[in-house]
This record gives C-alpha cells, sequence and structure tokens, in this order.
C-alpha cells in the first residue's frame, strides 16, 4: 500500500500538464489582443477618413482655382465624387475593400440649419452618406451649419474556440464639419 501511495505523490510531468493547460489560455489572449488591435486600427483609419470627407465637403472651393465639374446644388461646394475620393485618399492606404463599405444614415433626420435650405443626406454611389445643411449646434440660435458624413465597414474577429469567433462586426465612424462661407 505504501508503495501504491508514493506512486501518487510523484510530480514527474506535471510541467507538462500545467502547460497543456495554460499555453491555450494564453494563445487565445494574444490572438484576442492582436485582432481587437487589427479592429480598433480599421476603426481609427474610419475616422480620420470620415473627417476628411466631412471637411473635404463643408469647405467652398477655391474661386480663383479650376472649378470641379460636381459642385453640389450649384453651390461652391464640392459634390459627392470629391467627398468620396477624400475618403478613398485615407482607406486606400489601409487597403480597404471599397464595395463592402455600407450606407450608414442617421436614425433621425438631422435638423437643418436654416429654412431656407432644408437638410439633405444622401448616399452616393459608393454607399458613403452626406447629410448637408444641418444644424450641429441642435436648436441654438444661431444655427452652426455643416455636413455629416459616415459610412459602416465590417470586420470579422478570429478567435477559434471561442463565442466570437468568425463574428461579423459592423463598424461604424461619422464626423461632422462645420460648413465655411
Amino acid at each position: 500500500m505504501l508503495k501504491i501511495l508514493h506512486k501518487l505523490g510523484r510530480t514527474d510531468g506535471t510541467e507538462i500538464v500545467e502547460a497543456a493547460v495554460v499555453l491555450p489560455l494564453v494563445f487565445m489572449f494574444l490572438l484576442g489582443i492582436v485582432w481587437f488591435g487589427r479592429a480598433f486600427n480599421i476603426y481609427s483609419t474610419m475616422s480620420q477618413a470620415v473627417q476628411r470627407g466631412a471637411i473635404a465637403a463643408a469647405r467652398p472651393t477655391c474661386a480663383t482655382c479650376t472649378q470641379p465639374t460636381d459642385n453640389w446644388s450649384g453651390t461652391s461646394f464640392p459634390g459627392d465624387t470629391t467627398v468620396d475620393n477624400a475618403v478613398y485618399a485615407v482607406t486606400d492606404l489601409s487597403n480597404f475593400d471599397r464595395n463592402l463599405f455600407t450606407a450608414n444614415p442617421p436614425a433621425t433626420p438631422p435638423a437643418s440649419c436654416s429654412v431656407a435650405e432644408p437638410a439633405v443626406c444622401n448616399s452616393s454611389v459608393s454607399r458613403i452618406t452626406m447629410c448637408r445643411s444641418v444644424a450641429l449646434n441642435g436648436p441654438a440660435t444661431p444655427a452652426q451649419c455643416g455636413v455629416l458624413v459616415s459610412f459602416k465597414y465590417p470586420f470579422q474577429l478570429y478567435l477559434p474556440f471561442t463565442s466570437l469567433n468568425l463574428q461579423r462586426i459592423d463598424l461604424t465612424a461619422t464626423a461632422q464639419s462645420r460648413m465655411e462661407n
């Protein structure tokens, strides 16, 4: 009997068992860091892209410069193609697939900044949502006229053996900018 108890008390191979339990957990933790870091990188790029798009949409073209062929509703503000190109200038550097962009219209229609000019929201051919002539500061007087630019982009997590594996998340970015005359 003493011989059996002596054999059960041995610790040979416990390091292997501990490693077999701990290493998969450490691996999952590191994999999670990598994938959530990638999601943050994509979101950061999206935020910068919509900011560039909003700034491009809110600034009139130069009076002495060559006028673009796509002005917005006969104004000196750039049209949808120019805004799309400002967004693409950022997203193309991170190899975004333009076909995966999804329009992201506001849940409630934005308030107009003037009675004469209603707020207009549309999604361009490239599925980037642009809202123009919106009141940025709510019902305050005088209202700050501006633009909103927004889109969604899908991201898929790869975390095996978790409930998050192959989950698709739609990352959303929205930016606003005050229109200048």
